[in-house]
């Protein structure tokens, strides 16, 4: 605490006087720097709001990419389902179509086979018949 000398009509008012400029001078000071300190805080709270904004804009962001990421995921493994089924029913027709010639090849072979025995008998028996013609030939006397 500052002490005053005395004077005739009381403190002596330079160093009073000296004094309250002083005071005055430091409060002056706290003044500005509080200021400077009020105007860093409200730089400070807005840039904090910009970064608040940013994040949750990215939040935002992130969960919209983790949806669409999810439909996208969803879409592709139907799709993909979708695929293999029809896959599955083209390689049934496919061994359906397939197995039907088989058997109508099968079928055709047959067919042959049996036209191969038939037209056999026929030439081995018009055969058989000419060499009874020949014998019969032989026995007929010139």
């Amino acid at each position: 605490m500052k002490k005053f000398s005395k004077s005739f009509s009381g403190y002596n008012t330079h160093e009073v006087n000296a004094f309250v400029d002083d005071v005055v001078k430091n409060v002056d000071e706290m003044l500005q720097k509080m200021k400077a300190k009020d105007m860093e805080i409200d730089r400070l709270t807005k840039e904090l709001e910009h970064y608040k904004s940013m994040d949750a804009t990215l939040n935002r962001a992130i969960v919209m990419a983790e949806e669409s990421s999810k439909k996208y995921r969803e879409s592709s493994l139907n799709e993909s389902d979708l695929i293999i089924t029809e896959a599955k029913k083209n390689a049934n027709r496919i061994i359906n179509d397939a197995l039907t010639k088989a058997e109508h090849i099968e079928e055709e072979s047959q067919r042959m086979r049996r036209n191969i025995i038939t037209y056999k008998r026929r030439i081995k028996n018009l055969i058989d018949q000419q060499a009874e013609l020949v014998e019969d030939l032989d026995k007929v006397d010139l």
